[in-house]
């Protein structure tokens, strides 16, 4: 039997509750299409920070690279500051790991509910392909004359031609699978002058690389309106790192709620374990209530059945999300339901192993 090892890191807040009900999801798939996980769990992350002062373990990368693929939660806690837990975690494994195509698809599943109106949201179906190891998040800078008048802080973005180069490829053989064929590359080259023109003018080349694929490039501001007034102009989105992450929020609002938006860290050069996450954050505010969204957990877990090769697998789990999304019986309080978390993922897992999945339904969707 196919086995893969999985490092499943819950983290902080709501990321062990509903990575938990990702790994259950997960099992009733693998037993379903005749593979199995084998998953390891660490305990790193904010209470971890507090007990040994680190959010992770020196050789916490040295363990993970022994695994087929990572499976995260979330991170963020209100009495740590944000850059410590960020930067002791999750950065360091997506940047230790060269994980740069950060991978966030955005559809408008059927049933759900958009705060645009039904005959413009009813086309979003994009993927936003953010990058995820400079750029703004470089982490290069400094502050000076601390507690003074004249305290300064620099934050200094970094963009490569090999960063840039590789994402922006990632981005065109993307787009070739998905029947738009479109790509948008997203930059602030009027004001930005360096490093996103650099963007634009890598962007052209590839372009010439690429006949079959069309193409337009907008600022960051257009393209924020766009998906909101126009988003069936839009199918896949290339962005540097701080504009990807903005982005790719907006497309999840708009596709119903953050508590759906699924991504994937990827190497894809497979060197490394790729890393699997819901981004929709920590959300304090609702620990161990039972009331946080599991979709975008489970939907991520899809992503990581995709990647590790098992496309059935993937698409049964997606198709069970959808027909519960579309059947709009069992939801949770952000998608306008009073349903928990258990409720939702039992639902999912019921027609996982049922016999009524329409597995083409994201083929329909177009995506």
């Amino acid at each position: 039997m196919r086995e893969y090892k999985i490092a499943a890191i819950g983290g902080d807040g709501i990321g062990p509750e509903v990575l938990e009900c990702g790994l259950r999801s997960l099992n009733a798939v693998a037993e379903d299409e005749g593979f199995e996980f084998s998953v390891e769990r660490f305990p790193w992350g904010s209470d971890y920070y507090r007990a040994y002062g680190t959010m992770m373990p020196d050789d916490g990368l040295d363990t993970l690279r022994e695994f087929d693929a990572i499976y995260f939660g979330a991170v963020g806690d209100p009495e740590i500051p944000d850059d410590v837990t960020l930067w002791g975690l999750r950065l360091v494994i997506c940047q230790g790991f060269g994980l740069y195509a950060n991978v966030r698809p955005a559809v408008m599943l059927p049933g759900l509910r958009s705060p645009l109106r039904s005959e413009l949201s009813n086309k979003i179906n994009w993927v936003v392909v953010r990058e995820n190891s400079e750029g703004e998040y470089a982490g290069i800078g400094g502050r000076t004359h601390r507690g003074f008048t004249e305290e300064i802080a620099v934050d200094t973005s970094v963009f490569s031609r090999v960063g840039i180069e590789r994402l922006q490829r990632f981005a065109f053989e993307l787009a070739l699978t998905r029947p738009e064929k479109h790509l948008t590359c997203v930059t602030k080259s009027n004001a930005q002058r360096f490093g996103m023109v650099l963007w634009d003018e890598i962007f052209a080349e590839l372009t010439q690389k690429y006949s079959d694929i069309e193409t337009d490039k907008v600022l960051v501001d257009a393209a924020t309106a766009r998906m909101v007034l126009n988003p069936g102009s839009l199918d896949v989105i290339v962005a540097s790192n701080l504009h990807g992450d903005i982005l790719s929020d907006l497309a999840a609002a708009l596709a119903g709620s953050l508590g759906i938006a699924a991504s994937g860290n990827l190497d894809p050069s497979g060197n490394n374990p790729s890393m699997f996450e819901p981004v929709h954050g920590s959300a304090p505010d609702i620990i161990g209530n039972g009331i946080a969204n599991p979709i975008a957990a489970i939907w991520s877990g899809a992503m990581m059945c995709e990647h590790l090769g098992e496309a059935a697998g993937s698409s049964r789990l997606m198709a069970a999300i959808a027909k519960v999304a579309k059947e709009n019986k069992v939801m949770t309080r952000d998608l306008g339901g009073d349903a928990s978390t258990e409720n939702v993922t039992d639902a999912i897992i019921a027609a996982v192993r049922g016999d009524d999945l329409d597995l083409e339904i994201f083929n329909q969707l177009g995506t």
